[in-house]
């Protein structure tokens, strides 16, 4: 068995969102992107994920991480109903490769804020999941 890691669970955590019509960024949005009236986005942020023990015998093939999802728009609306979206997307479990993923365990949350420093300037809402899987 391989070492599970976790590009392939935040290539199905995009396909999902992408199947939807979100547009999704990894890890910051492109330099000059800015959400219009049209087409707000979501940033992933993840961690590197850890491998888990399955057992007593050490084999390290569970894996585990936390992604935020980082919902942007240029009202506090149009921010939540993206989060509203992504939310929904991932309250079924994601299909990732040769794994049999959980379905991403929402934890806590932070409120929606706007941000000045930029132009225009935006709104954020930000959730986060906690990814797991086994293999098959």
């Amino acid at each position: 068995m391989t070492t599970p890691a976790v590009l392939p669970h935040i290539d199905a955590i995009t396909a999902a969102l992408e199947g939807v019509d979100l547009t999704v960024y990894l890890g910051g949005a492109p330099p000059g992107v800015a959400p219009t009236n049209t087409q707000p986005y979501v940033v992933l942020y993840p961690d590197p994920g850890v491998s888990v023990r399955a057992s007593l015998a050490d084999n390290r093939v569970d894996f585990t991480a936390v992604i935020q999802l980082t919902c942007v728009g240029l009202t506090a609306q149009q921010a939540l109903n993206v989060c509203d979206r992504a939310q929904s997307v991932l309250s079924a479990p994601l299909l990732v490769g040769d794994r049999t993923a959980w379905r991403p365990e929402p934890l806590e949350g932070q409120p929606v804020r706007r941000d000045d420093d930029v132009v225009p300037p935006c709104f954020y809402a930000i959730s986060r999941f906690r990814l797991r899987s086994t293999p098959l």
